[in-house]
C-alpha cells in the first residue's frame, strides 16, 4: 500500500471507530460483574509528604484517587468488585488489573520497575534510543513494548489494537489538548500524572503510592518508599555544611537554565548540606521548575559558588571544563572550576526517579569531603 492510500485508510480509521467505541464504551472491553454497589468510605489513604494527590479508600477495596491540579478523579475498582451505581460524571473507572498501558511519562517508567510491573505497559511514548532505563529499553527492543508515537502524534490505530485500558501522560499533554480529548473519545482514560511539581524528593518519590494503588501493589510501594526515605532522612537534621551549590545548564541561545528556589533539585541541594546559590528565585505565578537567566546574572549569583552541576538532561553532557568553558567563557573565572569542583549529572537521571535518595547522598558526600575520600557516585560525574 502507498502511502497515499494508507493515509486515506487512517483517515478512514479515525473517523469510523469513534462511533462505533461510543456506543460501547470504555467499559466494556471487559466483562464487568452483574451486580451493583455504593461506595461506602472507609479512610483517607495517608501520605507523608507528595501534596498533588489523594486517595480515599472505601469498604470492598475500592480506592478513590484524585488529581486536585489536574481535576481528574479515578476510582479504582478490585478485579471481582461490584460495578459501582451513580458515580458522578468526572470520576474514571479503572478496574484491575489496569494493563497494556501507554506510558508518556518518562519519570513514571522507574516506578512502574520498582513494582516489578514493567509487563503492564504495552506501548511507549519514547523510542528505545531515548530511554537510559535499560529495563526500558531492553523490551523495546525485544518488542515486549512498542513505540505508539510520543505524546502530540499518537498512533490511535496502534493503541485501540493493542486493548489500551490507560494513558499516562505528563503535563506536556495539555499543550495539545485535542490528543488527550481524541484518546478520550475512543473511550481511553487519560492520566494526567503530576509527580514533577512536588517540592520535594520524598514527595516525588510517594508518587509510587499512587501506582501501587493503581496496580493492587499497595504493600510492595510502601516498601519500596521507605527504603528510599530511610536513605534520606538521617540528613535531615544535620547542620548545613556552608557549601554553596549552583545547578544549571546553558543554553543555545546563551542564556543559564537555573532550577528555581522551591523546585525539588534545590531542595535536595539543601537536603545534603548545601546552600542553593539562586534560592531567591521564586515561583511568581508561572508553574515552572526553572528559568532562563542572563548569562550575566548567572555569573554574578554563582562565580563564587564552592560547586557547579551541569545538567545533562536538558543541553547534553559536558566531558571537560575546556567544553564547558567554550559555552560560556567567563566560567574560566568560576571559583569551582578553578577549585576543579566541577560536575555532571549523568542522562539517566530525570528518568531515575526512585533513586532521588542516591543523588541527594552524591550531593552530601561531595559537600562533606567523603567523594573525595573515595565515596563512590551514582549520578555525578567529575568534569576535569
Amino acid at each position: 500500500m502507498d502511502r497515499t492510500n494508507q493515509a486515506i485508510s487512517r483517515r478512514q480509521f479515525l473517523q469510523a471507530v469513534p462511533a462505533a467505541l461510543l456506543l460501547t464504551g470504555c467499559s466494556d472491553r471487559k466483562s464487568q460483574p452483574a451486580n451493583t454497589a455504593e461506595l461506602v468510605f472507609d479512610h483517607a489513604y495517608p501520605l507523608d509528604y507528595a501534596a498533588q494527590f489523594t486517595a480515599d479508600c472505601y469498604e470492598g477495596g475500592y480506592t478513590l484517587l484524585t488529581i486536585p491540579e489536574a481535576k481528574a478523579k479515578f476510582l479504582v475498582v478490585p478485579p471481582d468488585a461490584a460495578t459501582v451505581d451513580g458515580l458522578p460524571e468526572d470520576v474514571t473507572v479503572l478496574r484491575q488489573p489496569v494493563e497494556n498501558i501507554y506510558l508518556v511519562s518518562t519519570s513514571v517508567m522507574d516506578l512502574f520497575l520498582q513494582l516489578d510491573a514493567l509487563d503492564c505497559i504495552a506501548l511507549s511514548g519514547t523510542r528505545a534510543e531515548g530511554w537510559y532505563l535499560e529495563e526500558a529499553k531492553t523490551a523495546m527492543e525485544a518488542g515486549t513494548i512498542a513505540y505508539a508515537g510520543k505524546y502530540s502524534a499518537p498512533d490511535y490505530e496502534q493503541i485501540l489494537a493493542s486493548g489500551c485500558s490507560l494513558a499516562i501522560e505528563n503535563t506536556m499533554i495539555y499543550h495539545t489538548p485535542e490528543v488527550k480529548e481524541q484518546l478520550e473519545r475512543f473511550g481511553i482514560p487519560v492520566l494526567v500524572e503530576r509527580s514533577s511539581y512536588e517540592s520535594g524528593p520524598l514527595a516525588r518519590m510517594e508518587w509510587i503510592k499512587f501506582y501501587g494503588i493503581l496496580l493492587g501493589k499497595e504493600q510492595l510501594a510502601e516498601q519500596v518508599f521507605a527504603r528510599q526515605a530511610e536513605r534520606i532522612t538521617p540528613l535531615l537534621d544535620q547542620p548545613s555544611t556552608g557549601k554553596s551549590c549552583a545547578f544549571f545548564s546553558i543554553t543555545a541561545n546563551h542564556l543559564a537554565n537555573v532550577r528555581k528556589g522551591g523546585d525539588y533539585v534545590a531542595q535536595m541541594i539543601t537536603m545534603a548540606g548545601g546552600d542553593y546559590v539562586f534560592a531567591h528565585l521564586q515561583d511568581e505565578g508561572s508553574n515552572l521548575s526553572t528559568m532562563n537567566l542572563p548569562l550575566e546574572d548567572f555569573y554574578a549569583g554563582a562565580k563564587d559558588a564552592d560547586f557547579l552541576i551541569y545538567n545533562s538532561t536538558i543541553e547534553g553532557a559536558v566531558a571537560s571544563t575546556a567544553e564547558l568553558i567554550s559555552k560560556f567563557s567567563l566560567l574560566a573565572d568560576f571559583k569551582a572550576v578553578k577549585s576543579g569542583n566541577v560536575y555532571c549529572t549523568s542522562q539517566s537521571f530525570f528518568q531515575q526517579s526512585m533513586e532521588l535518595a542516591d543523588f541527594v547522598l552524591d550531593l552530601h558526600h561531595l559537600f562533606t569531603g567523603k567523594a573525595a575520600e573515595g565515596q563512590g557516585l551514582h549520578f555525578l560525574i567529575p568534569v576535569n
